[in-house]
């Protein structure tokens, strides 16, 4: 039977994570780059990946990587979630570095991923699910023309892997394209459109295998990012209703207010065991795993808005406020629930694949 408990070096890596989160992600420092025109952290970046190596624990030790697997990724983006973190781990450790991971024989760029020195972007659109169609680019005498909207993390990137109308799946250098910001719902992972003008593009493989990778990965592991988000949102409605007073007693005392906490935990311990299901069978490559991952996702998305939902509304007039970070964990949780296909989108999906659709 799977062990789907956390590992000791799974509980080290998160005490890791959570102690470097805590000095170089606070809630403040969020809050003031996300209003700035650079809502990216370097630094805490630059931490993560070449301080931790934590870019490359997919990639193979030959390749450069950590070869560690999908569970200690799970751990870090559940810490990520906690922290809103303004860093494109999602899109560049995982779904970039997946898709990569799918092509035969790995290329140089799979390890200068894994050390972070650059970041890569999928160059499909973020509400994308896996299995879906998507965006493709005019492949035209050695050329790449086209426009591809909503590709998330495209202005941080160095490098964008651009699926063209030939099949093929081609590596473009980001200051070969213009890449414009598009108004993003969730200020800490900002979307953007990707033109590309003739753009000379290098030919990594097929890209409907690759794309398809890393996109399950994205969807499977979104999963964990939602459960650090919705359990932050959880842990600290409880510490603000015991510390807030009304008529002389804690907010949390009140029995309405305990009843939609002990539903909102319920849901949150649910969604941990779907997230770790999701992420140990995409660790082990489960046959189980398209089922997994859809499950995850049809689960996780809600329990997160909801999540945060209650945070903003159990917080009272503080967590309306934009210096409360509140607003951050719920525009993440509403952005997340459309990344790599909709719950609704899910549910359909799972149907499909355990032969139990509709009438």
């Amino acid at each position: 039977m799977t062990d789907l408990l956390y590992s000791e070096e799974e509980e080290a890596l998160r005490a890791a994570v959570r102690d470097l989160l805590a000095d170089h992600c606070d809630a403040a420092g969020v809050l003031a780059r996300v209003e700035s025109d650079t809502p990216y952290d370097p630094e805490l970046w630059k931490a993560l990946a070449d301080g931790m190596g934590l870019a490359g624990l997919l990639v193979p030790e030959s390749s450069g990587g950590q070869g560690a697997t999908h569970r200690e990724v799970a751990v870090v983006l559940e810490e990520l979630g906690r922290a809103v973190a303004p860093v494109p781990y999602l899109t560049s450790a995982v779904v970039a570095t997946e898709a990569l991971l799918a092509i035969p024989p790995a290329d140089d760029l799979l390890g200068e991923l894994a050390s972070g020195r650059r970041i890569g972007a999928l160059a499909v659109a973020l509400n994308v699910a896996p299995g879906a169609a998507y965006q493709l680019v005019r492949h035209e005498n050695g050329a790449l023309h086209g426009e591809l909207t909503g590709i998330a993390d495209a202005a941080v990137a160095d490098v964008l892997l651009v699926p063209a109308d030939d099949g093929g799946l081609y590596a473009v250098e980001a200051d070969a394209v213009t890449v414009s910001p598009q108004v993003s719902l969730d200020l800490t992972r900002p979307v953007a459109t990707v033109l590309l003008e003739g753009a000379a593009g290098r030919l990594l493989g097929d890209a409907e295998p690759a794309v398809r990778r890393g996109l399950r990965a994205g969807a499977g592991l979104l999963a964990s990012e939602q459960l650090g988000l919705a359990d932050w949102c959880l842990t600290e409605t409880v510490r603000h209703l015991k510390d807030r007073k009304q008529f002389n007693r804690p907010v949390g005392g009140f029995q309405a207010i305990k009843h939609r906490l002990a539903q909102l935990w319920l849901e949150v311990v649910n969604t941990r065991a779907a997230a770790r299901n999701a992420a140990d069978t995409l660790a082990t490559g489960s046959t189980d795993a398209d089922v997994a991952v859809a499950v995850a996702q049809a689960y996780a998305a809600p329990v997160a808005v909801h999540a945060a939902e209650e945070a903003v509304q159990l917080h009272g007039g503080i967590g309306m406020t934009w210096e409360h970070p509140v607003h951050l964990y719920l525009k993440r949780a509403k952005a997340d629930s459309i990344a790599y296909g909709t719950a609704g989108g899910h549910r359909e999906a799972l149907a499909e694949l355990v032969d139990l659709r509709a009438p």
